[in-house]
């Protein structure tokens, strides 16, 4: 019988992550089976601590497991040397953090053309920045944007390499509703746009409700996966 589902991009087995200093061990994750497929929209919820920023960094070749295995497609990215992380990244993972990490002196336009130059088939930078709504702010710097605007830059500068992946880790952590909604609805349209899967890590429960699936995090664990049979717009989550 085929499997009419959409191809499945990443798949974890037995995921470990435990990190040493001196004799001290912190079991960041503990045996993560997980798995996600193109065009999927996934939050994942859990405290702090709960391994969630440990697994998003091993799926996006930041960091290496200590056991296990993770794969993106048919790439093994547990026993992938440096070199081939580093292609990994470039060619194939957007990543959205936090804290926006623009270069203060360029445009937004500018920090954008930073990754449309090293891709190998990059989208325009304009039309990266018309896309999450920064059509009119392409020559402002980063001092003369709010926070959600320069998030929405980090947004653009992500996508343009068109990955098929976008990795974010607290996007509207350090953002208001009213902007985190901004942002949310940004990365909705990218994701529906152009069918990247998107993982999107929060510790606000609210923003659950805009995913195709929920997944729950807790002592380095999955405790709960979560499908939404109906989702809500960015604009329709209560806060």
């Amino acid at each position: 019988m085929n499997d009419e589902r959409p191809q499945r991009v990443f798949r974890t087995e037995k995921l470990s992550k435990v990190y040493r200093t001196g004799d001290v061990e912190v079991h960041a994750l503990r045996g993560v089976d997980f798995e996600a497929r193109a065009g999927e929209f996934v939050v994942l919820l859990g405290p702090s601590g709960s391994g969630k920023s440990t697994f998003l960094n091993i799926i996006g070749g930041l960091d290496r497991p200590t056991s296990g295995g993770a794969w993106f497609q048919d790439r093994d990215l547990a026993h992938a040397d440096d070199g081939e992380l580093t292609r990994y990244r470039r060619d194939h993972v957007g990543f959205v953090f936090q804290f926006y990490n623009l270069v203060p002196s360029l445009s937004a336009r500018e920090n954008v053309r930073l990754v449309t130059e090293i891709a190998r088939s990059p989208m325009r930078a304009e039309e990266a920045l018309d896309i999450v709504g920064l059509g009119d702010r392409m020559d402002h710097f980063p001092a003369q944007l709010s926070g959600g605007e320069q998030q929405r830059v980090a947004i653009a500068r992500a996508i343009a390499k068109r990955p098929e992946v976008l990795l974010c880790d607290e996007p509207t952590g350090a953002l208001d509703s009213k902007t985190g909604v901004k942002v949310l609805d940004a990365l909705m349209r990218v994701n529906e746009a152009f069918g990247a899967t998107t993982l999107v890590i929060t510790h606000n429960a609210g923003i659950a409700a805009i995913a195709h699936r929920v997944v729950r995090f807790a002592d380095g664990r999955i405790v709960a996966v979560e499908a939404n049979a109906d989702r809500v717009r960015p604009d329709e989550i209560t806060w």
